[in-house]
């Protein structure tokens, strides 16, 4: 990894900063920019996550998903807790936190909102990232690219039925056009994007010259996700500024859920003697989300200035901390969980 890499938590903080700030500073700016919508889609963030994302999705060679043999185990794994457990588990910790616990403290009427967000956010599992969290921990790369193909597949025909569930149990009525529209500009069209781009850069040059422009289109991926959180956190500055007791409460459940995920399925992995090298990327994987997509559902179905928003955005402000401290543990503990695997 490159020195922008290596200090991306660094640059993630001070774009949190900096989006706060200049959200407090510059309102106006903001909502002119908040305006820039279709469908309740905000053009602007849309495209910054297209720039994000497909630069990623360029690396996956849907091919691969024939190798998902090798290391079904490790992807019987990944897969329960990705869609069997975590959206679940977010939903009861919402209800009971947000919903119950510390309702008392929050704005009136905001409950179902807040929960919502939090599903949203469980109810994506991670793609572009798990890349960086699997390299950090010396992943399997060929699990992590087929558990990322996979995990792509299966949200285009999961993700709205199964929000759309777990939203109708918080009672809260699910617009399914923009849902469904969500899904497509988030993950169908980056998804056709790249694999066109992939094949025809193929074609043309080979692996060499995909190299050379995954090479060139690195920076620009990490740039605009840090120009996504400058955006983000400035459509939430004065929310984030007037309500910090609010974010902390919105964090407990977050917390809870990437721990308590991430653990389950390196415990399980144990358990049925995954290898550590796929062990590792798959309680990555069980335990981060698909942040972007996340936000983008918030904003399409709850407006940029909601408490569903707030929540996922949340979910960004703990993301990446959060996953390091979870490459650490898996690093540390490979000792352990390795003489659990081979007895």
């Amino acid at each position: 990894m490159g020195t922008f890499e290596r200090y991306l938590t660094l640059w993630v903080a001070l774009c949190i900063v900096a989006g706060i700030g200049l959200g407090h500073l510059l309102p106006g700016l903001f909502a002119s920019i908040a305006t820039a919508e279709v469908a309740r889609v905000n053009l602007v963030v849309a495209v910054l996550i297209w720039l994000m994302i497909i630069p990623m999705l360029l690396k996956i060679d849907f091919g691969s998903l024939g190798s998902v043999r090798q290391h079904w185990k490790g992807v019987g794994v990944t897969l329960f807790i990705n869609w069997a457990v975590k959206p679940f588990s977010m939903a009861a910790l919402g209800t009971f936190f947000i919903g119950y616990l510390f309702a008392p403290l929050l704005p009136a009427g905001e409950g179902p909102s807040y929960i919502a967000g939090l599903i949203l956010l469980a109810a994506a599992p991670c793609t572009a990232m798990v890349f960086v969290w699997s390299n950090l921990c010396d992943g399997e790369p060929t699990y992590t690219l087929s558990q990322v193909a996979l995990n792509d597949v299966l949200m285009v025909f999961l993700f709205a039925p199964l929000v759309a569930l777990l939203l109708g149990v918080a009672a809260i009525t699910v617009p399914w056009d923009t849902l469904l529209l969500s899904v497509v500009l988030y993950i169908v069209v980056p998804v056709i994007v790249a694999q066109v781009i992939r094949r025809g850069v193929l074609a043309s040059g080979g692996k060499p010259a995909l190299d050379r422009l995954l090479a060139r289109l690195g920076p620009v991926s990490l740039v605009a996700l840090l120009a996504t959180l400058v955006l983000l956190f400035g459509f939430q500055g004065e929310q984030i500024i007037a309500q910090p007791l609010v974010i902390a409460l919105l964090a407990v459940p977050i917390l809870i859920q990437v721990y308590f995920n991430a653990g389950l399925a390196y415990w399980l992995s144990r358990r049925f003697g995954v290898a550590w090298c796929v062990a590792g990327p798959a309680a990555l994987i069980g335990a981060s989300n698909f942040f972007e997509l996340a936000v983008a559902a918030a904003i399409s179905l709850f407006g940029l200035k909601s408490g569903a928003a707030l929540a996922t955005v949340v979910g960004v402000l703990v993301e990446v901390p959060v996953m390091l401290s979870v490459v650490a543990i898996v690093k540390r503990s490979r000792s352990w969980y390795e003489r659990g695997a081979a007895a």
